[in-house]
């Protein structure tokens, strides 16, 4: 009867052996911003994990968004961030999703951006 305890609670420490990822917010929003401006913004996470996470792929919905993974291991109880550059020379909405694949828990998580791009003022 001992032995079986035992080997329950071992079974639960072991599936806790996981990487946890947790965004600071999972929308940027641009706002307003002019044509041409600097379109780089980050979304911020923690391993929040056992163990360390790994992001195997990151992916944008369109062309005119470039995401930039970390290349290495975040450790248990560190931050990364993820750098998103939106081509900023396109006049309107922005609507795009950012697909973030990796080891933790929650394999698959999507980050959104939004807002919108306006002519800047002298016409260009």
């Amino acid at each position: 009867m001992l032995l079986f305890v035992g080997v329950i609670g071992f079974t639960a420490t072991a599936q806790d052996k996981t990487a946890k990822i947790e965004f600071k917010n999972d929308v940027i929003d641009y706002g307003e911003i002019t044509k041409g401006s600097d379109g780089v913004r980050v979304f911020e996470f923690t391993n929040t994990g056992a163990v360390p996470l790994v992001i195997s792929n990151v992916r944008s919905s369109c062309g005119c968004t470039i995401p930039k993974k970390p290349k290495d291991p975040i450790a248990p109880g560190d931050t990364g961030v993820i750098e998103v550059k939106y081509d900023t020379n396109r006049v309107g909405p922005i609507r795009k999703t950012i697909t973030v694949q990796s080891n933790a828990e929650t394999p698959t998580v999507a980050l959104k951006i939004k807002g919108t791009v306006v002519a800047n003022s002298t016409g260009k």
